[in-house]
């Protein structure tokens, strides 16, 4: 009883701690002129933005479900000494919301590769398959020839734009593959992943596709180095450690070989952040950035001295693809949300939200809206919620300002449905009063046991400004993403639309004074 006692005067003690929401919210005044305002605002929506896109942005959450895009927002207005719940992300401030429906062909609760293949090339596909369509069965190479699909940076490409990827993970991870891979298995990075009877088969692994099926990427970064280069060969960041060598078994030097075919080309080759941020992107035209053997570090872990974070990567590629008249595609993951969530790790997964969100918020400041349709959305969601009560302003990572009614312990407001943070201590719950429950690497609370948390199977949120991002609305199949992208940008399969009956441009292209003030902005950013 005094244990409990003193358990209840903790938590009242700490909730008195928090801070009491703004006096000025008492006045009802204070709300109805924020709505008057955001009245006004939503009222110039109804002159849409019909422009042509020259560039087209998709940022990727990956495992960002509606709970995390709430809890992060949260998260980055507690970072900022604020309460939280007022707080907006940059995604937040897009004109267009929708819903996506994930579900892959075969599952109601997807997977990272099936969904890539929907929002980059335009068809649900299997779980564990890349750049196939449902017709190709996940592990089975002879299913892959003649079910190929083709993604928008391939499409974009085809028309003459530069294109990129950047992701936290490695380059050759689901995301980013089903951009230009077309692979039966999502874990084929390399030969050294694939079965010999695949190999036998004439299918390629993942990292190998990515310098051959479309060899002229503009811009590649992330992690995955390891899988580039010949089996046992010493890393340059890490060379004596065994697991950080190089897996390949044919012996080939993928990095090497990009960089002999790209001598006569304006072409960088980097590993870590001083290579990366001394390089002028005006004299860069390729660049190849592989920072780490495997993922990235989480942002909360990362060596900010040597590795570069996804916003200084996102602003070099940005300045890079920009200088091509024609315009450009980039697909930007933040990949290591969905790690996150996997290990039950809270706060890892939220930190890498809110890194995307400055990401995001620093591409806002590179483009122009009249010319550049950016999309944000994730790919699935994870069995993570919050709740419990908690008061305003309640750090995200705190308790629930409440014992539980049934075992009288106390219980942090974020939880999981599943997990590694299932714990049992004597027969019962564990008690998170001892334990450092805000601590980076804490494992959060789960009913079911698991080694690895699981996705979730709802519907995730679409934000979208810019070119026709009006398109993006109600609740659509998740395939639907990358037509609108492509139809906006006159590319890809339905382009009559671009051609009036005269010849002349059906979409109007960007190049009002306010355009071209904002690109001159831009560039000298």
């Amino acid at each position: 009883m005094t244990a409990l006692l003193i358990i209840c005067f903790c938590l009242i003690l700490g909730s008195l701690g928090k801070p009491q929401f703004p006096e000025q919210e008492k006045d009802p005044k204070f709300w109805n002129t924020w709505a008057q305002r955001t009245l006004k605002n939503a009222l110039t929506l109804q002159e849409l933005n019909k422009n042509k896109a020259k560039n087209l942005i998709l940022f990727l959450g990956d495992g960002m479900g509606v709970p995390t895009v709430t809890a992060a927002r949260i998260l980055k207005g507690q970072l900022n000494g604020q309460s939280g719940e007022e707080t907006q992300l940059e995604m937040d401030k897009f004109p267009f919301v929708s819903l996506s429906k994930t579900y892959n062909t075969n599952a109601q609760v997807p997977d990272s590769a099936g969904t890539a293949t929907a929002y980059l090339c335009g068809v649900k596909a299997n779980e564990g398959t890349v750049g196939v369509s449902a017709a190709a069965v996940r592990s089975q190479c002879n299913t892959t020839q003649g079910n190929e699909v083709t993604s928008i940076l391939k499409w974009a490409k085809d028309a003459g734009k530069s294109v990129g990827i950047v992701t936290t993970t490695r380059v050759n991870h689901a995301t980013p593959s089903a951009a230009y891979a077309h692979c039966v298995d999502r874990d084929w990075y390399s030969d050294n992943e694939m079965p010999v009877e695949a190999l036998q088969a004439g299918c390629k692994d993942i990292a190998r596709q990515l310098f051959e099926n479309i060899p002229n990427i503009d811009v590649i970064m992330g992690g995955g180095r390891k899988y580039m280069f010949p089996k046992n060969m010493s890393d340059v960041e890490y060379p004596n450690i065994l697991k950080q060598s190089g897996t390949r078994k044919d012996g080939r030097n993928l990095v090497q070989e990009w960089v002999d075919r790209m001598k006569d080309k304006k072409k960088h080759y980097v590993w870590n952040k001083t290579q990366l941020l001394s390089l002028n992107p005006n004299n860069v035209d390729y660049l190849l950035g592989l920072f780490e053997p495997g993922d990235m570090a989480y942002d909360l872990e990362r060596n900010t001295e040597s590795d570069p974070s996804l916003t200084e990567m996102v602003d070099v590629a940005i300045k890079i693809l920009k200088k091509n008249p024609s315009g450009f595609y980039l697909l930007v993951e933040g990949g290591r949300i969905d790690h996150g969530h996997h290990e039950g790790k809270a706060k890892q997964a939220l930190h890498e939200a809110v890194e995307m969100d400055r990401a995001i918020g620093r591409a806002g400041l590179l483009t122009s809206d009249h010319e550049t349709l950016t999309i944000v959305t994730a790919d699935h969601s994870h069995v993570f919620s919050f709740g419990g009560y908690t008061a305003r302003g309640n750090t995200i990572f705190g308790l629930a300002p409440m014992l539980s009614d049934v075992d009288q312990k106390p219980f942090t407001s974020i939880l999981y449905g599943n997990g590694p943070g299932y714990k049992v201590i004597n027969g019962a719950r564990e008690n998170v009063s001892a334990v450092k429950y805000e601590g980076n690497n804490y494992q959060a609370q789960a009913a079911v046991p698991l080694n690895a948390e699981t996705h979730g199977g709802e519907d995730v949120a679409v934000f979208a400004k810019g070119p026709l991002a009006h398109l993006l609305h109600g609740v659509h199949e998740q395939n639907y993403i990358p037509h609108v992208m492509a139809y906006a940008a006159c590319i890809g399969q339905n382009r009559e639309h671009c051609m009036s009956p005269s010849g002349s441009a059906g979409l109007r292209p960007a190049f009002s004074i306010v355009a071209v003030i904002l690109s001159a902005a831009g560039l000298l950013c």
